[in-house]
Formats: structure tokens, sequence, C-alpha cells
């Protein structure tokens, strides 16, 4: 980790948490973030809807909104990076404050309301960007005037030619209504538009609330399934708050992501394979922290694992230390492909919660 990353990392832990993390994408823009270049060890190498990845750990939506700071990010060893949520026109997000730490707890809590840019000025900046990473571009509609099987087509078809794989959010907790979209038969009409509108789309993948039923669950799968969607990315962030918090603001509205997540998501993940039976790819987040929080979602059904919370604290050595522990276990277990621990536990985990 570079000498200004790690002086940085604590002074920022100490201001408001978006105004922090506001000064980390200034630094990143101008290229003062810790860099990564060592080659990733080959078992950690995986090909999943048809992309190569050098190591199955990425970076999740909402860190970098507007995709501004993805040139550092793809040099800080991710495996792949995800930017958004875009949403058709700018907007505001909700009022402030809006981010919140729960230090104690390995957790935030955010009620940010999908703030960002737009999706031209989004549109313009990946059109500028050499990828050395899959990227992929996360999409969402906007608070007023929405129109969902009309925005994620338009959507779709702006930033299809700019990304690697495309992200359906209809599952985070700060947009009135967006979470009914994962209703059986509104998704059916989103995807079906999305289908239509661009035949020879990127991998596309649907991102799940964690507070869904199994039923719900099942007829997500089942409705990704029938639209020839790539897969799922399990899971967003929870209205639910898991006891024994111990944060002051645990009681803050909005979506909880971190620590207090894994076991929740991991659960939710391990339900999704084994009602998928090989159908549909699965990106595992909530709660990724270790080589260990990884490996467990892999071995649940995981193709790829996704950091969010873990890196906004930890910074850009946690990558590194994840990596570093996955490879060490899947070589201690004698593993060649990590592809072979897939699902491996699924059936336990299932009953994790």
């Amino acid at each position: 980790m570079a000498p200004l990353t790690a002086l940085a990392m604590p002074v920022l832990r100490r201001l408001e948490a978006e105004r922090a993390h506001r000064l980390a994408m200034i630094a990143m823009r101008l290229g003062l973030a810790a860099e990564n270049p060592a080659a990733d060890p080959p078992v950690l190498a995986t090909t999943v809807a048809g992309l190569a990845f050098t190591n199955p750990v990425g970076l999740a939506a909402g860190f970098d909104k507007d995709a501004v700071a993805l040139r550092a990010l793809m040099r800080m060893g991710f495996g792949f990076v995800e930017a958004g949520t875009v949403t058709p026109r700018p907007q505001a997000g909700n009022p402030r404050p809006r981010l919140f730490r729960l230090a104690e707890d390995g957790a935030v809590i955010n009620r940010m309301g999908f703030n960002n840019a737009g999706v031209t000025a989004f549109a313009a900046r990946l059109a500028m960007l050499r990828r050395n990473v899959p990227v992929g571009a996360n999409i969402g509609v906007n608070k007023e005037g929405a129109e969902p099987e009309r925005d994620y087509p338009d959507l779709l078809r702006i930033v299809a030619p700019l990304a690697d794989y495309v992200t359906v959010n209809v599952s985070s907790p700060n947009t009135p209504g967006l979470r009914d979209l994962q209703s059986e038969a509104r998704l059916a009409a989103i995807l079906s538009a999305m289908r239509a509108a661009v035949p020879d789309a990127p991998p596309i993948f649907v991102k799940v609330a964690p507070d869904l039923s199994v039923a719900g669950l099942e007829a997500v799968v089942e409705t990704a399934v029938a639209h020839g969607i790539a897969g799922l990315i399990l899971t967003n962030t929870t209205i639910s708050r898991p006891p024994g918090l111990r944060g002051a603001a645990a009681t803050e509205t909005g979506g909880l992501s971190g620590r207090p997540l894994f076991d929740l998501s991991t659960a939710m993940l391990a339900r999704a394979f084994l009602m998928a039976k090989g159908r549909l790819v699965l990106i595992g987040v909530g709660g990724v922290g270790t080589g260990a929080d990884a490996l467990a979602k892999i071995k649940a059904g995981a193709d790829l694992v996704q950091v969010y919370t873990a890196f906004t604290y930890g910074g850009p050595q946690v990558v590194a230390r994840i990596k570093r522990d996955l490879a060490g276990a899947l070589k201690a277990a004698g593993v060649v492909r990590l592809a072979d621990l897939v699902g491996a536990e699924a059936v336990s985990m299932a009953r994790g919660v």
C-alpha cells in the first residue's frame, strides 16, 4: 500500500462519512491512490459469463456512482469494478446526512437515494476509459417521473456498448417503490423490454434485496432464467437490523451494509444457488472483508464476490489481503480451479438464517 494511502485512511475515518468519501474520490481522480501492480496468483483466475477475471474480487456499485475514478480503482487489484447506480436524469438524492458509519460493527447505513450526474455524463466517461479489468454498469430509475419499462431499456441502449456487463438495480431501499419491481410481473416486463431493446447486450445481472421472502427469491430466479439473464447479484443492503448492533447510528433509516449483513446475504446466496441449479451466474456481496468471507461466499454458490464497506474502512490493502488469504486457502485445499468450490456448502449455508 502506498504511503500516502496509509496516512490518508485514518484521517478520512475521522471526517463525516460523505465528506470523507468525496475527498477520497478527488484523491483518486488526481492519481494519488495506491496501486497494486502485482500479478494475481493463477489459482484465482476464473471465467464467468464469458468474461475472463484474473481474480474473483470486485468492487460493488455505489462507491463510484458517476464513473469518475475507475482508472484508479482498476489499478487497486480488483478483478472487476462496477460503477453506478446511474439514472436517466441527474438527481441530487436524499437530504443530508444520509451516510452513517457504524465502526464498532464494521457496518454502514446509507440512504443516499441514487445521487448521480445522470447517464449522459456517465456514458461519456465510460467511452474514454481504457479497461484493464471487466467493468460493469449498474442502472436504476429516477425517484420522480420514472417509467421502468421505458427507462431500463433506454439506459441499456446507452451503456451496453461501453460496459462488460450491466446490472439492473431493482433492490435499493432508498428509492420509494423500487423494490416492488422485484415482483414477478414487473421484473418480467422490464427484462422483456430490455431484451427487445438490445438483443445483443452484454451479460445482464439483476441485483436482489436480502429481505425477499423465499417465494419472492424463487420468482426472481425463474424470471431471470426465463428471460435469458446471465445471473443475479446477492445482495443489496438490508432494511432489517440484526440484534447486537452497537453503533450510535444503528437506528438511522436506510440500507445496512457490512459485516452484520454477511449471514443474511450468504444464506440468500446459497438458496439462490440451489434454486438456480446451474442456470445462473451468482455474484456474492454483503459483509465480505476477509479471504475467509470470500471463500464462504464461493462455497455458498458465488462465482464472483464483491466488496464495499470493508473497502471504505480499510482501503486497497483490504483487496490485497482478501486475495492473498483466498489464494492461500485454495492452495491448502489442493484446489486447482476456483470453480471447483462454487456451491460446495450451499445446502448447509442455505439454513444460515
